[in-house]
């Protein structure tokens, strides 16, 4: 779950354009799932249903709250029609003109619920498809550090599946990477894109860690279900390679933890490592959360960890986001799925000869489909 100020609490002005946000992410975000390109359609016509997402927090202020809470409620058996439309739990109905008025029977019936998610819960889709691409990034400053022992710091980790982005195994197409193919063990298909893959290096995770405001408990039913929520109800892929992670991360044991304060434990977590470790902080997605203010907190405080205590920094957020100073690259490939304003611009900062250093290593599509290679 993203940091956020005590004044991010504050709930979402109601001059917010929900029918433009809700049209748009049809149109943007969602358009490969036709289910949630009709309800978001519906949400939009639908001054009752509109009104919900006056209770949401301005920080989680976007329409997938609502279709995560929709979802959870599907997931947990509520008997309802809407049911049929969710190929998450077997549904086959494909989306018709009945939907909007089975939707809003549901909402009604399912208010209470609706409004608990809405005003407490978080997106966390814990997306393990970006390790397809957080998979290289680490090869690339394994090679430019010398190092090949790293320290990973998930920031923002929910149930912490990122960290361990070393047990999956990466399907790229002409190549293959990571974790030895195995039918327990999530397969991540990504297509590569633009520059060739740099050369292999090989590096060791010899710790990790990641930190949430509220982290899910692996053991948690009602956690993992709102974790399985916030996937798209069609994409049976991801859903599986989730279990598959699950399985892996609760063989492993907990590797996360809550904190108000991540740079906090963060810097206490520099002092507990061996002599000779790269130390990595990674966050993806997260900084979308901050208020302006807050962001350049976050982003001084790491850039001074990088300079003086040698921590690596790669960031996985929308384009506007990337680190000060640090030149937008040239517009990502056009590709299925993956327009330029949902891409993802992956970076990096560093320290060399006692300066900071940075550069931009690739676009992705959001949940990692695609990587199109920027750092030859």
């Amino acid at each position: 779950m993203p940091y956020r100020s005590a004044a991010s609490t504050e709930t979402a002005a109601a001059s917010i354009d929900w029918v433009r946000q809700y049209r748009h992410f049809a149109t943007h975000e969602c358009s490969q799932d036709p289910l949630y390109v009709a309800i978001c359609l519906a949400v939009a016509d639908s001054p009752e249903l509109l009104a919900l997402m006056q209770q949401v927090p301005a920080t989680q202020a976007r329409p997938n709250l609502l279709l995560a809470a929709l979802h959870e409620r599907v997931l947990a058996g509520v008997a309802h029609a809407l049911a049929d439309y969710y190929p998450s739990v077997g549904g086959t109905r494909p989306p018709d003109a009945a939907l909007p008025a089975q939707l809003l029977d549901f909402a009604r019936q399912q208010h209470p619920a609706l409004l608990a998610h809405l005003r407490g819960r978080a997106t966390q889709t814990n997306e393990i498809g970006r390790c397809a691409v957080l998979w290289p990034a680490l090869q690339r400053l394994a090679a430019l550090s010398g190092r090949r022992e790293l320290a990973l710091f998930d920031f923002g980790s929910s149930a912490g599946l990122n960290l361990g982005v070393d047990r999956y195994h990466y399907d790229y197409g002409p190549f293959q990477r990571g974790a030895r193919p195995d039918p327990e063990r999530p397969r991540i298909a990504c297509r590569w894109l633009g520059e060739a893959p740099p050369p292999p290096v090989e590096f060791e995770l010899v710790a990790r860690l990641g930190v949430d405001l509220a982290p899910v408990d692996l053991l948690d039913e009602d956690g993992v279900r709102w974790l399985r929520a916030c996937l798209w109800p069609q994409d049976r892929a991801r859903a599986q390679r989730l279990d598959q992670a699950l399985a892996l991360a609760r063989a492993a044991g907990p590797a996360v933890e809550r904190h108000a304060d991540g740079l906090d434990r963060l810097e206490r977590w520099l002092d507990e490592l061996p002599a000779g470790v790269q130390p990595v902080l990674f966050n993806s997605w997260v900084l979308a959360y901050f208020e302006p203010a807050a962001l350049a907190r976050y982003q001084a405080r790491v850039a001074e960890l990088v300079r003086a205590r040698g921590l690596a920094w790669i960031s996985a957020e929308a384009a506007e986001l990337r680190p000060a100073g640090l030149a937008q690259p040239p517009a990502v490939q056009a590709v299925q799925g993956g327009p330029q304003q949902t891409a993802t611009l992956w970076s990096l900062q560093w320290r060399e000869a006692q300066a900071l250093r940075q550069r931009a290593l690739a676009w992705s599509h959001a949940h990692g489909q695609w990587l199109q290679w920027l750092d030859a």
